[in-house]
């Protein structure tokens, strides 16, 4: 309250909508519209499988996304994001200090800095927040990403944690990852949110609100993202479950890095005799139970045995999902932005059966130029979540020359790399415009060097063939794909019939 009675500024937090309440008509009717026909088939599809993120009502009751400014929640606490001196000059903190008052950055001073992902409290004065948790995000570099990740964590962890210590019945969480600090803000609000989830799951049953406190840009972010860790519904659940990324935490959210992870085999060994007692057979099994009972052996000694073709098949299962994790791990680290800007690769709409349509670009992949490992990551790194379900690729090799043609070798090494989900949902490949050279290329690779994609692989020798399979509205076509066409398939367009005959890519 302002001096005299006068109604303040301050939001009470009790009168936001929680998550589990529609947020106004409009959203209701978003929210509505996401769950189209082809999204109840998914979701039968997927009905089978288990969601590490089920629907929680009561969950979702103590959520609530507040697009405002965090100093106006009238709650428990508010959290504040700074650096390591609790000096940062950001838009959270300055107006964090502006309703506080100087009394708070006298207070700071006692406390002499705040280590990277560590988080302390003070009053919260002026405010009408009882507390400010003060919290240090981490600067963000692509080939440091795992720590970044972990720090990140840290900080709602720590924030999470001083909330239930000091019994607060409700917390108001600003995004912690500023923009000085460079932390991508779609990666960042995968982890607050799932952090955050978590906690409430395993620790947070005094906790009665928990406030996500978001900017015009941040809203959408986490408005995409939160039906993944908090759905509505168990439809919306099944739904979201193929958008989650890879790395979803352990139980309490923290990120995992398989390398750091022990290597563990299903059966380390079959024993002979099931011939003994009962309290023999217990203890064995408490054994077996402990993670070094379950190591594997030598990792090198078993890539022996695969080169010997001596071990077994689920054996080389096993090193393959390891071996991709690998890929797939250091393609979410390295920057890859030199090969985004190619636009070589690019989701777009879907096909005649409701698949989504992956759209490659050979023109744009300067082969002879370009490190091919990093395209090999970049690909991994878009397609990983595309082929949780089925899918479709269509590869424009209109006017692609010598320095751009891609080497069989390369699709050989890419193909031996990627997840078996690649492969099995991957419903055809069209070459649109293809050469000679190419069709010639692509029966000695599906024939000789790879099985069972040979039936899959279709050559389209102009666009109207194509638009039998992809309406023109659900695919984005380079303008210098369309130009070609109409040169050399004029007979199958007229004037009327090539308006209308594709979506124009944004830029070649």
């Amino acid at each position: 309250m302002d001096p005299l009675g006068a109604r303040s500024q301050f939001v009470e937090v009790q009168n936001l909508p929680t998550w589990d309440q529609p947020q106004g008509v409009q959203d209701e009717v978003d929210r509505k519209s996401q769950l189209t026909e082809e999204d109840d088939q998914l979701a039968n599809q997927l009905n089978s499988l288990e969601s590490p993120f089920p629907f929680r009502q009561d969950i979702n009751s103590k959520i609530v996304l507040f697009n405002g400014d965090v100093a106006l929640l009238n709650c428990t606490a508010i959290v504040n994001t700074s650096n390591e001196t609790l000096t940062d000059k950001n838009p959270v903190s300055d107006s964090i200090h502006r309703y506080a008052g100087p009394e708070l950055r006298d207070e700071l001073l006692k406390l002499k800095g705040c280590r990277t992902g560590e988080a302390k409290m003070t009053e919260g004065f002026n405010l009408a927040a009882r507390f400010i948790i003060h919290t240090v995000g981490p600067k963000y570099k692509a080939k440091y990403r795992t720590a970044a990740e972990s720090s990140l964590y840290s900080c709602y962890r720590n924030v999470m944690q001083l909330s239930k210590e000091h019994a607060m019945a409700s917390v108001g969480l600003c995004v912690v990852s500023t923009v000085k600090r460079a932390y991508p803000l779609e990666d960042a609000t995968h982890i607050a949110l799932r952090t955050v989830r978590r906690f409430l799951e395993n620790h947070g049953e005094n906790i009665e609100t928990v406030v996500f406190a978001v900017s015009d840009v941040e809203e959408p972010v986490y408005r995409k993202l939160m039906p993944l860790y908090y759905p509505c519904s168990i439809k919306e659940e099944k739904i979201s479950l193929p958008f989650l990324p890879a790395d979803i935490g352990n139980a309490e959210g923290e990120p995992v890095v398989p390398e750091r992870q022990i290597r563990i085999a299903e059966k380390p060994g079959n024993l002979e005799d099931d011939s003994g007692d009962d309290s023999l057979d217990s203890d064995l099994g408490l054994v077996g139970s402990h993670a070094f009972a379950r190591m594997e052996g030598d990792v090198d000694k078993q890539r022996k045995l695969i080169l010997q073709g001596q071990m077994s098949e689920a054996a080389q299962h096993k090193q393959h999902q390891r071996n991709y994790n690998r890929w797939l791990c250091r393609a979410r680290a390295e920057d890859l932005s030199d090969i985004a800007a190619l636009k070589a690769l690019y989701q777009t709409g879907v096909d005649l059966c409701g698949r989504t349509v992956m759209v490659v670009v050979g023109r744009n992949i300067p082969v002879t130029i370009i490190d091919m490992e990093k395209a090999l990551l970049y690909f991994i790194h878009v397609m990983d979540h595309i082929t949780v379900k089925e899918y479709v690729m269509v590869y424009f090799h209109t006017l692609t020359a010598e320095h751009n043609h891609l080497d069989t070798d390369f699709l050989k090494k890419l193909y031996d790399i990627v997840d078996a989900k690649f492969k099995k949902n991957l419903r055809a490949f069209y070459f649109v415009h293809p050469t000679f050279r190419t069709k010639v290329s692509t029966w000695f690779f599906t024939t000789f060097s790879v099985s069972g994609l040979k039936e899959k692989v279709h050559h389209i020798e102009n666009l109207q063939q194509l638009f039998t399979c992809i309406l023109p509205e659900e695919i984005d076509i380079p303008p210098f794909v369309l130009e070609y066409d109409t040169r050399v398939s004029i007979q199958y367009f007229t004037p009327l019939q090539f308006m209308g005959g594709g979506k124009s890519f944004p830029s070649d």
